[in-house]
């Protein structure tokens, strides 16, 4: 199994010392999210501080980007880290789209659809020399001249995957994408019946196979040295399992599991303000499902239950010692 974890990026004078921190602990790969700052920039720090680790956006946000634009700095970070560059992309929900970055807001899924395959295009025009012309609802390129064309790339162009949570964004990210990022608000038994038939349709449909396709994600990881500290960990995971479960689009997972009453207790809770008590109303036995819990010592048996067989790569904290990084490499 692929282990990864996520930095931070607050500091970007520090960026470079945690990445090579990272590599030397033996992660697989590093990524940063599209909160509070780019999620580019560090991955340029990065990169130029390592050798190995692989880098990746996760997320970096699509609609608010022309995909030219995330082609060309996509581009400049697979150049720049020899090969080791995965562009991660998320469609963000309406309200972000339309009142945080001021872009219109269509359907999701058909947006994504169009914006991976005119980068891809584009790809192949940079790499293969080929006429660059996509022409879909969303989307339309048919201009490109040589200085405007990037050297073409040893490694070849970075991978492209995307964040999936309804069936529709599985669909696109199993026929068009070279992998998948799960949401948290997962648990195995979800993952089993309802994500991984829909990937598998759609790599099927795309005359791929499983094997050669990343499944990253699906389900929350609460570890620590002590046991205080995994409880710890387990109260931020019932925070978050509050807070998932209060939005309708997630109740596919709370139905399967018979807790669809559950979603409706949230959503009006999260209207109402009352932060706290969705929290409280998430019980143990809802937290054991989403998540592979137990200390440091602990942790390789708690993720093969609750991943084996299923994701092949999944996230963890920066703590968890090199030691522990290797057993889960073995699962």
């Amino acid at each position: 199994m692929r282990v990864t974890t996520s930095i931070t990026t607050d500091d970007l004078a520090t960026v470079g010392v945690t990445a090579a921190r990272l590599e030397a602990a033996g992660f697989d790969a590093l990524s940063t999210q599209e909160n509070r700052h780019d999620p580019f920039v560090p991955l340029t720090l990065a990169a130029a501080a390592t050798e190995r680790i692989e880098l990746a956006t996760n997320v970096a946000i699509a609609f608010p980007r022309s995909p030219m634009v995330t082609a060309t700095v996509s581009w400049d970070l697979q150049a720049l880290s020899g090969g080791r560059f995965t562009l991660g992309l998320g469609s963000q929900i309406k309200p972000h789209n339309e009142r945080r970055f001021s872009v219109p807001w269509s359907a999701p899924a058909p947006r994504m659809r169009e914006y991976v395959q005119s980068m891809k295009a584009i790809f192949s025009c940079w790499q293969n020399g080929e006429r660059l012309k996509y022409e879909g609802d969303h989307y339309q390129f048919s201009l490109m001249t040589p200085n405007f064309t990037p050297p073409v790339l040893a490694s070849g162009p970075p991978p492209i995957h995307i964040a999936a949570v309804g069936p529709n964004m599985l669909g696109v990210a199993g026929r068009e994408c070279d992998g998948v990022m799960l949401h948290p608000f997962c648990t195995r038994l979800y993952l089993e019946q309802a994500i991984l038939p829909k990937l598998k349709r759609g790599v099927d449909a795309a005359g791929r196979q499983l094997d050669d396709y990343e499944i990253a994600g699906g389900g929350f990881v609460a570890t620590g040295e002590t046991n205080a500290e995994v409880d710890r960990a387990i109260e931020f995971v019932r925070k978050r399992i509050g807070f998932y479960g209060s939005t309708p689009s997630y109740w596919p997972v709370l139905e399967l599991h018979d807790q669809l009453e559950l979603g409706h207790k949230l959503n009006a809770l999260s209207k109402a303000g009352e932060w706290d008590a969705m929290t409280a109303a998430v019980g143990d036995d809802l937290v054991e499902l989403f998540c592979a819990r137990g200390r440091h010592d602990e942790l390789a048996d708690a993720v093969r239950d609750q991943f084996g067989g299923l994701v092949d790569t999944i996230g963890i904290d920066a703590s968890v010692p090199p030691e522990i990084i290797e057993q889960l490499h073995q699962i």
